[in-house]
């Protein structure tokens, strides 16, 4: 599909006016922070959690601006009005400048790439990668390393990359959450240490609303053979299990595949909507 407009600073603009000088420095140097939506048939998935996320990530980092939650949201819905029954990624970069008043709030609109069924089947590849953010908190555009190690996943035919932090823990991919599994209880590495994911979000309220239990430890990479599986949340693919990690070949338990049916469910019927309704649990 092609998008003929984006939206800067609130105003509807031709899709060629979308480029930043060369000699914007705020962007060249990553000063800036970003969001991806989910769009399905006029629904817009978590909008409130985003944009949360998009202005604490700006505050982290000390990126003014002159835009609130309600200025975005309605930018958002001006630019996707004539698109209602279409599916497709929305993109925010919040760009920042010398002063708060030179801030670039930009919002487009991309065709989502949608993961091969095979992956969410058999389970995909990751390989890992000694890396750790600066601000983990902070969805930034400072995004070189988390390239480099994407990039070197790509080449080993590998889905994404896993952070190893200087203490030789996983805490997160380049682009998504990293669980492991055992019965029904899942997982996670301390939140302190990782970007709060929107899609991390819903799982773990899909999860807790289904009895299972979400514990915070710590993970190392020869930790993950004493559990059941492993899997990875993202914006985009939802939930993806691991199949090998550097070669070590992970499980794939029926909790998993009942944890994966309990989310998609959610959103095919949640409305973009970040609540469960308990009293329809079954």
């Amino acid at each position: 599909m092609e998008f003929k407009y984006f939206s800067q600073n609130g105003k509807i603009l031709p899709i060629e006016k979308a480029v930043i000088p060369m000699n914007n420095i705020e962007y060249s140097y990553g000063f800036g922070a970003y969001e991806s939506i989910r769009v399905s048939n006029g629904v817009v998935y978590f909008l409130k959690d985003h944009i949360k996320r998009l202005l604490e990530s700006a505050k982290i980092i000390g990126l003014t601006h002159s835009f609130d939650e309600e200025f975005i949201k309605n930018s958002i819905f001006d630019l996707i009005k004539s698109h209602q029954k279409e599916t497709f990624n929305l993109k925010i970069l919040l760009i920042g400048g010398s002063t708060k008043e030179k801030a670039l709030l930009n919002i487009f609109c991309l065709n989502p790439l949608f993961p091969d069924h095979k992956l969410y089947r058999d389970g995909a590849e990751f390989i890992t990668y000694e890396y750790e953010r600066a601000f983990p908190h902070a969805k930034t555009l400072n995004m070189l390393e988390s390239y480099l190690a994407y990039s070197r996943a790509r080449k080993n035919k590998a889905y994404d990359a896993l952070l190893i932090n200087q203490n030789g823990y996983i805490t997160e991919g380049t682009r998504t959450n990293f669980f492991c599994i055992k019965g029904k209880i899942i997982y996670t590495p301390f939140e302190k240490d990782i970007l709060l994911g929107v899609m991390r979000k819903a799982m773990s309220k899909v999860a807790l609303s289904n009895d299972y239990k979400i514990v915070g430890t710590n993970i190392k990479l020869d930790d993950v053979k004493s559990y059941d599986g492993a899997f990875v949340t993202s914006t985009s693919s939802k939930i993806i299990p691991a199949r090998s990690i550097d070669g070590i070949i992970i499980g794939y338990p029926d909790s998993l595949k009942t944890l994966m049916k309990l989310l998609s469910e959610f959103l095919d019927s949640c409305d973009g909507q970040m609540k469960i309704n308990l009293t329809s649990k079954k």
